[in-house]
């Protein structure tokens, strides 16, 4: 079929310039597809074609199955070692060792496979969006068919209301506007027209297509499919979703390559031990116990779950702060964030147009309040209130911009909301704060004729009766050019008319556009004949009556939370589909661009970008603040290209445009009130109100996480290495075990659940926001946690082995030394526990009191270690016995003594940082 194949290439027409269909004109596509412009394809055609093409849907991506994900919990090194440990163990008989060994891991994959994330239900977010029907002319006929029976070359026809199902070139429209805010990042929807375009007309600037998945907002419109399925613009964002990787958190990459080296040293450790038992003529059963042992007691067993449950921790206090974890590492990933990529509009800004300036012929005036809340007023220049009473252009201005106006504001769970145009929304609202009672005036003029808004006529007229006096009158709004010609004179501020000043209307539109705001002129004739509404009859019989210059306007806290981002060492870079002009505009107010103007180099478009060589692209992303006017391949490349420099990315995002992005980033934050299905789907976090700020409240949270993580694994390690010290002295000296594996595994789980997870509780520090954040090639531990880890394993072996004899030479059994060792194991563990509530600084500082869970789960140790030396169960389970009150005196003053040879190794790594 000529064309057919073209047919399917212009869907990703991203790239397209040759044979693109918006390049085209109306008759040369119809004629490209062999379709026709008033009956379409016949049925038989129709049928041919979706054999040829397949339907009208995004290709499905096979997941893993159940079993695949039930598996994927058991692919760890540690839980390896574990697994053969818990099988060797059972081998020889030891069936409570072996239950508990395996008990532990049964656990950790439990709790992995309940919280794993949904992420993968982005592709099926995106199928759900074509809609399940079409409207289409076959042979002459309008019929309806379902939306997976459509196929290039079919006749579409759309109106208001509707989604569009494929990617379509306009053949004709009648005041066709459609929202492709979630497409391209648009903010206001989108005049369009049939008009032939430049083959390189980047996708958001394309008039003469509809693309699939967008919502037509007004108007109606006919046209060919040109696209279907994952041909189309959102089968190009289906497929760079499905490449997109989803990246492992700092954390967890640094977890993996610490779990293989840790898994390397325990089984060399192992591996000597058992070599060094065999040579010293020990048995080899024996031997290899004790080396199972050392693996067993070498494995830190509590940090999976420690890791779960205070990432699960960190997930409950961001949700009491608006923000939602889809995926639980995204939580520390936050706390690692070196640049946050947001959007603009709803992020940064309310997603609410406001008339922010009103001018007159007679004045300019300042607008307070913000969004389509009605609360604000109206300024003078001397900064007096002013109502519209007091000045007749100004009435006249707002009038116009209020009744010659299709939009309607309703008030739903305490905010108000729009129905209808983000622009006319606002000048309805700056109506209402001027003093202007709108419903009344519509009520006393309701609308006889309009004039619609179309992208050619570029304004909108309205005539209106007066039901007090029956006279008519006619108000307009528009683009400032369009609505100066239809003008003869312009109103002062008693109401007089006089001649028109083109020059000055114009020098102030381009004053306030400069500041990025959208201006729109309007204008009205008070005493007007009934039948005087033609357009070719307006031009010049108007009077213009003011300016009104509006902006999405920022968020209140988004100010103070930039710069805020800034003092804690994170790049905030805004990526939009709006113009650069806009774009830069609230990027200055926001504290994003610092200069009075943009230097060169702070604010880049897509075709900016696409212009760049490659050698010079990380460079430019990297220096640059703002990105207008961007593709979602551009996205996606601006995230690529910032991870590649090592930093760790945090994006924002709402619309199916910012899906692929979302993905890819280290940490993806959708919008929850205005986002759409796509983006929650393909993100780690959803912001339930949408704020920026709530990003920044996130990353304090993620920091803290991150701290608490490190400081467990900077408490569990020494018990674990000296647990495995302690085997491999027995060993090497030939000695009895001070401990035994069961003992050893009574320590790991006991303490890591009582004790080293109330760290999990523990408060964020002071001035965690005003550190810079962590290098993503910064090892988890550094050399200084290092040096501590392996001090107080030391005095861990040391005091062992010194209690342990001394318990032995003094006639204690071998049950009542190995009890002493236990205990002492677990007692200097829970002093060293207040010394990590702060890896710098002193426990004293934070307060005794100010993470009561350590209290708690202190007195729950205690006692299971009561249980553990006086009830005899315990006593026959564990092989322990009870010891005598010096004993534990002996006990206290080893852990005292430990506890204050670490606070002074503190202290003076602290004095020479």
């Amino acid at each position: 079929m000529p064309g057919g194949e073209e047919a399917r290439a212009p869907g990703g027409d991203g790239g397209s310039t040759g044979d693109a269909h918006h390049g085209l004109s109306a008759h040369e596509v119809v004629l490209l597809l062999e379709s026709d412009a008033d009956r379409g394809l016949s049925g038989e055609e129709a049928a041919r074609r979706l054999e040829l093409f397949g339907p009208n849907v995004l290709p499905v991506t096979v997941g893993g199955g159940l079993l695949r994900r039930v598996v994927r919990q058991f692919h760890h090194p540690l839980i390896y070692v574990l697994l053969v440990a818990g099988a060797i163990t059972s081998a020889l008989g030891e069936y409570v060792d072996s239950a508990v060994i395996f008990g532990v891991v049964l656990v950790n994959a439990v709790v992995g496979f309940v919280q794993e994330s949904k992420a993968e239900a982005a592709l099926e977010g995106l199928r759900a969006m074509v809609r399940t029907t079409a409207t289409v002319v076959r042979a002459g006929r309008r019929r309806e068919v379902p939306s997976s029976e459509l196929v290039p070359g079919d006749l579409v026809l759309v109106e208001a209301g509707e989604k569009v199902p494929a990617d379509v070139r306009l053949l004709r429209e009648t005041e066709l506007r459609v929202d492709e805010s979630a497409l391209t990042g648009e903010s206001v929807p989108v005049p369009k027209d049939e008009v032939v375009l430049d083959a390189r007309t980047p996708v958001a600037d394309r008039r003469n297509i509809l693309h699939s998945g967008t919502l037509v907002t007004a108007g109606q419109g006919a046209g060919i499919a040109v696209a279907t399925g994952a041909e189309t613009e959102l089968g190009a964002i289906h497929r760079l979703v499905g490449a997109a990787q989803t990246l492992a958190t700092p954390l967890t990459a640094k977890l993996a390559a610490f779990s293989k080296i840790l898994t390397v040293v325990i089984l060399a450790l192992a591996a000597v031990t058992f070599a060094m038992g065999v040579v010293r003529g020990q048995g080899a059963v024996q031997t290899f116990t004790a080396a199972v042992a050392l693996a067993v007691g070498a494995i830190p067993e509590g940090l999976p779950a420690a890791v779960t449950i205070t990432l699960a921790i960190g997930v409950g206090r961001m949700a009491r702060r608006q923000a939602v974890i889809r995926r639980m590492p995204a939580v520390e990933a936050l706390g690692s964030t070196t640049v946050i990529c947001s959007d603009k509009t709803g992020t940064l800004t309310e997603n609410q147009m406001t008339v922010r300036t009103v001018w007159t012929p007679g004045g300019t005036f300042d607008v307070t309040g913000s969004g389509y809340d009605p609360d604000g007023v109206l300024h003078d220049a001397g900064g007096a209130v002013v109502t519209a009473e007091a000045d007749r252009a100004l009435w006249w201005c707002l009038l116009a911009g209020a009744a010659c106006n299709d939009a309607a504001l309703v008030r739903r769970d305490g905010r108000w909301d729009l129905l209808g145009d983000p622009t006319e929304g606002a000048m309805r609202v700056v109506a209402g704060k001027g003093g202007l009672n709108v419903a009344d005036v519509v009520e006393r003029c309701p609308r006889v004729e309009a004039i619609p808004f179309s992208s050619e006529r570029q304004y909108m007229a309205t005539l209106h009766r007066d039901t007090a006096t029956g006279s008519h009158l006619v108000l307009a709004k528009g683009a400032t050019e369009r609505i100066l010609a239809l003008c003869a004179g312009q109103m002062t501020s008693d109401g007089s008319i006089r001649p028109l000043d083109s020059a000055t209307v114009l020098t102030a539109a381009e004053h306030l556009a400069a500041g990025g705001l959208r201006v729109l002129a309007t204008a009205a004739l008070p005493s007007a004949d009934p039948d005087m509404l033609i357009e070719q009859h307006l031009p010049g019989t108007l009077v213009l009556t003011g300016l009104q210059a509006m902006l999405d306007p920022p968020r209140p806290a988004a100010t103070a939370a930039v710069s805020a981002c800034h003092t804690a060492g994170i790049t905030v870079k805004m990526i939009t589909g709006d113009h650069a002009v806009t774009a830069s505009a609230i990027a200055g107010r926001i504290g994003l661009l610092t200069a009075p103007s943009p230097r060169e180099g702070d604010v880049l478009t897509g075709a900016d970008l696409a212009a760049l060589p490659d050698r010079d692209y990380p460079d430019a992303v990297d220096r640059a603040r703002v990105f207008a006017r961007v593709s979602p391949e551009q996205k996606l490349r601006l995230v690529q290209a910032l991870q590649e420099r090592g930093q760790v990315v945090a994006m924002t995002g709402d619309g199916v445009n910012d899906a692929p992005a979302l993905r890819q980033a280290n940490i993806g934050v959708a919008m929850g009130r205005g986002g759409t299905e796509v983006a929650k789907d393909a993100a780690d976090m959803v912001l339930t109100d949408d704020d920026f700020a709530t990003i920044e409240a996130a990353v304090e949270e993620g920091r803290g996480v991150f701290d608490n993580l490190t400081k467990f694994i900077v408490w569990t390690l020494p018990t674990n290495m000296g647990e495995g010290l302690v085997i491999l002295v027995a060993i090497l000296l030939g000695a009895t075990l001070p401990i035994l594996p069961t003992q050893i595994l009574w320590i790991n789980m006991t303490t890591a659940v009582a004790l080293g997870l109330m760290l999990a509780f523990e408060p964020k520090e002071a001035g965690i926001m005003t550190r810079p954040p962590r290098d993503p090639a910064r090892p988890l531990l550094t050399g200084a946690l290092a040096v501590r880890i392996l001090l107080v394993s030391a005095l861990l072996v040391a005091g062992s082995w010194w209690l342990f004899t001394w318990e032995r030479d003094t006639g204690a059994t071998l049950a009542e030394a190995r009890t002493a060792a236990v205990n002492l194991f677990v007692t200097v563990e829970a002093f060293y526990l207040f010394s990590c509530r702060s890896l710098n600084r002193s426990a004293w500082h934070l307060g005794l009191l100010s993470n009561r869970w350590i209290i708690g789960g202190l007195l729950a140790q205690t006692a299971g270690q009561l249980a553990l030396t006086y009830l005899p169960a315990m006593n026959h389970l564990f092989h322990t016995a009870p010891i005598s009150g010096p004993a534990w005196l002996r006990i206290l003053a080893l852990a005292a003594l430990a506890s204050l040879v670490v606070a002074i190794d503190k202290r003076l790594r602290h004095h020479l940082m």
